[in-house]
């Protein structure tokens, strides 16, 4: 199994704090974290512009910098401007690597939830970071 498979992918999104996965436009598998249905969208498995369902997720500005110049990553369509990118089975990312970002930008959008809502949902001290963290 690999992460491009819906239920894979629905699971390891499932696993990170206060999530809600919802499938909208054109069925993709959409990760969002905060209050249901008014969470924020942190990752994407879907098939837009693509042959075979592909992963985007939303990056720090240096991932989003370095990740487009790997073989299999580009800036994801409709969503570059926020800073996401889009990941095609047999990048140059390792499934692991994959995880981690999804972690990260699971992270980086809780971060921008209201302070209550990251109360809410025990998201304080929970925050993540991923392959950038120094």
């Amino acid at each position: 199994m690999t992460l491009f498979d819906r239920a894979q992918f629905e699971a390891m999104i499932a696993a990170l704090p206060a999530v809600e996965i919802v499938h909208q436009w054109g069925d993709a598998s959409v990760g969002k974290v905060g209050a249901p249905g008014s969470g924020k969208i942190f990752a994407i498995l879907s098939s837009w512009s693509t042959e075979a369902p592909a992963i985007a997720f939303k990056c720090s500005d240096m991932s989003f910098e370095m990740l487009p110049t790997l073989d299999g990553v580009r800036p994801a369509p409709y969503l570059a401007r926020a800073k996401w990118v889009q990941v095609q089975p047999g990048s140059a990312l390792s499934e692991d690597d994959i995880r981690a970002y999804i972690t990260q930008a699971h992270g980086l959008v809780a971060a921008k939830l209201t302070r209550a809502v990251r109360a809410q949902f025990g998201l304080q001290s929970r925050l993540h970071r991923g392959p950038d963290r120094a």
